[in-house]
């Protein structure tokens, strides 16, 4: 087993509680086997061994429910928690020690060309579900919050919330009037909801 294996499974289990063993992780963790058939396709796709170099990627995303091209540029450390939906673009950069949750998409507009894809920094966290999207640069220890939709840079240190995604933490102080977090994030359906379940009931006032 190489060193940076068996360094990345040391990471996952020092950022998973439900980790159990270096073997759990190496035979059942699906984030884990998606990125040594990454690896192993990017070595080809380097050598221009472009179809073979699909073919693991997309054995792989058959195997595991995970989809990163095989051009993507993926640092050290790198842990996707459950994985299920996760897809990362082909000029995606990725850098060390970043935790990428279950839904998450690194992905294109469908309006630039070449460098299309996000580029994240060092110790990024995007949660569940969360669409970065287009060619935004990620600062170093940057959090998207599960759900949102990030088309803009986002500042190092900061957490960004909400669709489109907002700066709300910088640096450790409170930008904005709501705090973030991986749970109490506001459900836009259910704002919706509210204020027209509060219309609703002025009209039937008014009907009275």
């Amino acid at each position: 087993m190489s060193e940076i294996i068996k360094k990345e499974i040391e990471l996952i289990k020092a950022k998973d509680p439900a980790a159990r063993s270096s073997l759990e992780v190496y035979f059942l963790y699906p984030g884990f086997r998606a990125l040594k058939s990454y690896r192993k396709a990017h070595r080809l796709y380097e050598k221009k061994h472009y179809f073979l170099a699909r073919w693991v990627s997309e054995r792989a995303k058959r195997k595991t429910g995970i989809e990163i091209h095989p051009a993507a540029k993926i640092g050290e450390g790198l842990f996707i928690d459950h994985g299920t939906g996760v897809v990362i673009g082909e000029t995606v950069e990725i850098g060390d020690n970043c935790l990428l949750y279950q839904g998450v998409t690194l992905g294109g507009t469908g309006k630039d060309k070449g460098k299309r894809h996000p580029t994240l920094g060092n110790n990024v966290l995007v949660g569940a579900g969360a669409k970065i999207l287009g060619p935004v640069n990620i600062g170093d220890n940057a959090k998207i919050a599960a759900g949102a939709v990030v088309l803009c840079d986002v500042p190092p240190n900061s957490t960004a919330v909400g669709v489109p995604a907002k700066i709300v933490v910088r640096d450790g102080v409170r930008i904005a009037s709501n705090e973030i977090d991986q749970v109490h994030i506001p459900d836009p359906i259910s704002q919706e909801i509210s204020r027209l379940e509060a219309r609703i009931e002025e009209l039937e006032k008014k009907s009275k």
